[in-house]
């Protein structure tokens, strides 16, 4: 058992290396380990490439029969963008497999280890599964949820103002606390924003880093005011929400540009059926920037599953002065959103609480 949670910990930590382009699939990492020693390691590196198990399968230099192959989890057994893991790993001659977890897809739940305990390999499951769910926890979520994995940002002052009764914003937190919230950027297949958010602060909504894969950038947008050569149309990396009260112009140049749009006939913008329509692009992860209004009404929702909160040590005060969670908010305290498996992070005077809805 030991040695078994060794191998799986560091599946977890190769299954990291994927982060930020897996999406949608989850990250993998695979060893396989022969007479104790790891004689093949992979990774899952990107959507449409081989999956950990078949790169473990490559890099091994030596015959893997007889041997475990470790994974946080279950191997795939169906055709999806690469050819089943199952079938490879029962032709290498391995015997046992250490899984953390089985997949949530319903096309390969419980299938893939079945398939393999029918030739013979000796299956282990549920080691370490509560770390593995918790990293690939977008992953879980969309198919157990039927929706994206939904994340809400904010950097406030202590009395929860994202902004002055002017419009003041730059910069309520340090520069270490937005280094640290760019980078959570990159855990996440899309960001999203309100139009207020893009008029007011022309965000760029990068991760501003090279290596790393840029997230999908959306935009709530009903009447299509965004600015045609703001940052965040700088490329057709970019998915704009309107409404049929959107301006026709701006909507043939968006066309043009081949920048993606959904609208609706609604004056609103509809989150249930928005996130439908998320699934159906398989967007598995969302991390929602702003602003209160847009903050507000996914949490009116109940559409919340995990909570960054900035804060920095000035009090800003002022009717007018911006929220960082506005919406219609609750009539009792036993509505409250109410976090679970809270966490602290300190950038010098500023910090971050990090929770889960319950």
């Amino acid at each position: 058992m030991r040695n078994d949670e060794f191998f799986l910990k560091k599946s977890l930590s190769l299954a990291k290396m994927g982060l930020g382009w897996t999406n949608p699939n989850p990250m993998v990492g695979a060893l396989i380990v022969k007479n104790g020693k790891i004689i093949a390691k992979g990774y899952h590196k990107r959507a449409g490439l081989p999956h950990a198990e078949i790169e473990a399968l490559r890099s091994a230099r030596s015959s893997v029969k007889s041997s475990t192959l470790y994974t946080n989890l279950e191997p795939c057994n169906h055709f999806g963008r690469t050819p089943p893991c199952v079938e490879a790993i029962i032709k290498s001659g391995i015997s046992r497999v250490v899984c953390s977890t089985l997949d949530p897809n319903p096309k390969v739940r419980g299938k893939g280890i079945g398939a393999l305990k029918k030739k013979g390999i000796n299956v282990s499951v549920g080691l370490l599964e509560k770390k593995a769910r918790s990293l690939n926890e977008a992953f879980f979520t969309f198919y157990e949820k039927r929706r994206p994995f939904i994340a809400i940002k904010f950097a406030a002052s202590l009395d929860g103002k994202i902004a002055t009764k002017t419009g003041e914003s730059k910069w309520i937190t340090n520069e270490s606390a937005r280094s640290y919230a760019r980078k959570l950027r990159t855990h996440y297949q899309a960001v999203l924003v309100g139009i207020n958010t893009i008029l007011k602060d022309n965000p760029h909504l990068g991760t501003r880093e090279k290596d790393k894969k840029e997230p999908l950038r959306i935009v709530l947008d009903p009447k299509l005011k965004i600015p045609l050569y703001g940052k965040v149309l700088r490329n057709n990396n970019a998915l704009i929400v309107t409404t049929y009260l959107a301006n026709k112009e701006k909507l043939k140049e968006l066309k043009k540009r081949n920048i993606s749009f959904i609208s609706y006939r609604n004056k609103t913008i509809p989150l249930p059926e928005l996130l439908n329509d998320f699934k159906k692009r398989e967007i598995i992860s969302i991390l929602v920037e702003g602003g209160g209004e847009t903050i507000g009404n996914f949490i009116d929702k109940g559409l919340a599953d995990k909570i960054y909160a900035f804060y920095s040590p000035i009090i800003i005060g002022g009717k007018k002065a911006v929220s960082a969670v506005s919406g219609e908010g609750i009539k009792n305290l036993n509505s409250a959103l109410r976090l679970s498996n809270i966490s602290f992070k300190h950038f010098g005077d500023n910090f971050l609480i990090i929770g889960e809805q319950k």
